[in-house]
């Protein structure tokens, strides 16, 4: 197993809330953390049918064989499970009882919102960072990383993405989407979700892309809210500023996994990605999940968002750390080109005070320091992240 980042958080959290859930995809790590850190929990999996039903028919029964608490896998299959777990913690609240995993964000945290304000911890995992992945061992090549991605199992027992990563979109479809909607037409669905790939690093357009599948507007839009639910695709919000009311507000789209919407997009090795029209467009998702992933895996919420104005300028990537803004514009190119640095400089002069970093992230091997901002490479993402955020 691969060390995570996550794991001390959620040692130090459980020693001030009686419950912890973490969501995050499904086979990003969330079980194998959780068993890990608290070994001595009972495992419960809500995904077997038999406990299932028993924790659906007699919800105090099947608490009630969990005294000291435990881990209870995904969750989202019995929500209403939750209701009956907030009397217990309200009558004794130690500390670490309950752990709590799910595979669909909005569900789980609707109902824990509801059900356990205030008396849990809200944790998210991604699949694995380039820092945990480079801690572990010798980096990949950058292609590999955009082929192959992240999800432990792939990077750990070393299988072929091509087909894990196609069992993984069939799973999601199969066992998730069944349960949020009932889609009608799944391979209408497959062409909706293969057509959000090709717009990676691009801003969503909801009437184009429905369109394009021959689907409404509020179909695609349901549709969309179903893949982000799945932790499948990532909005990233533009950045509203009163600098200019004519700025794009639409967000971009990316995937949580950079893999996968290789996978989606016909890549089947590393090759096909070194000559993939959408390459830039990859490298561009790899690094602002990442970036993600340096938030979320230390407890954190996303304070992540790009700028771009009615003229086409754009930042890819603006991080909000108190007053301070840190400015990142992301190219896979291996050499420096002087015009990389110019939307950098425009959005920097437009602001009220200067920004607390201004950085080029390529896929080159050396970092550089520039008169207009640092060139960092792509694995040194997480050391931006803490140089911008001083933490």
């Amino acid at each position: 197993m691969i060390p995570r980042t996550l794991a001390p958080v959620l040692q130090g959290l459980a020693g001030q809330y009686p419950v912890l859930t973490m969501t995050g995809p499904r086979q990003s790590g969330k079980t194998t953390l959780c068993r890990s850190v608290f070994p001595e929990k009972p495992y419960v999996n809500l995904e077997s049918p038999d406990i299932r039903e028993h924790a659906r028919q007699d919800p105090r029964g099947f608490l009630s064989a969990y005294p000291e608490g435990a881990i209870l896998d995904e969750i989202q299959r019995v929500p209403e499970l939750l209701s009956y777990l907030q009397p217990i913690v309200d009558a004794s609240s130690r500390p670490g009882r309950y752990v709590l995993t799910g595979s669909q964000q909005f569900e789980v945290t609707s109902r824990i919102t509801q059900s356990l304000a205030g008396r849990t911890a809200i944790l998210k995992l991604l699949p694995l960072s380039i820092e945990e992945i480079g801690d572990a061992g010798p980096l990949p090549s950058i292609n590999r990383l955009l082929f192959s991605g992240f999800y432990p199992r792939i990077c750990d027992a070393g299988l072929d993405p091509t087909q894990a990563l196609g069992d993984y979109l069939e799973t999601y479809v199969e066992r998730d989407l069944r349960q949020l909607l009932a889609i009608r037409d799944l391979a209408l669905f497959e062409k909706f979700v293969r057509l959000c790939a090709g717009r990676v690093g691009q801003l969503l357009n909801l009437q184009s892309l429905g369109s394009d599948v021959g689907v409404s507007h509020t179909t695609a839009r349901s549709w969309l809210t179903l893949l982000e639910a799945g932790y499948i695709v990532y909005l990233l919000p533009s950045w509203h500023t009163n600098l200019s009311k004519r700025q794009i507000k639409a967000p971009k789209l990316y995937f949580h996994d950079v893999g996968l919407a290789a996978y989606l997009l016909g890549i089947e090795n590393e090759i096909h990605v070194d000559r993939h029209p959408l390459r830039g467009n990859l490298f561009e998702n790899l690094v602002v999940v990442d970036a993600l992933k340096y938030r979320y895996h230390r407890g954190r919420r996303s304070n992540l968002y790009f700028w771009r104005d009615a003229r086409g300028n754009e930042v890819d990537l603006l991080v909000e750390s108190g007053p301070e803004i840190g400015l990142v514009e992301i190219k896979a190119g291996a050499t420096v080109a002087s015009d990389w640095f110019k939307p950098l400089e425009l959005l920097s002069g437009k602001l009220s005070r200067p920004p607390a970093a201004r950085a080029l992230v390529y896929g080159g091997s050396e970092p550089q320091k520039r008169s207009h901002a640092d060139v960092w490479r792509y694995c040194d993402v997480a050391a931006l992240m803490h140089r911008i955020e001083g933490n």
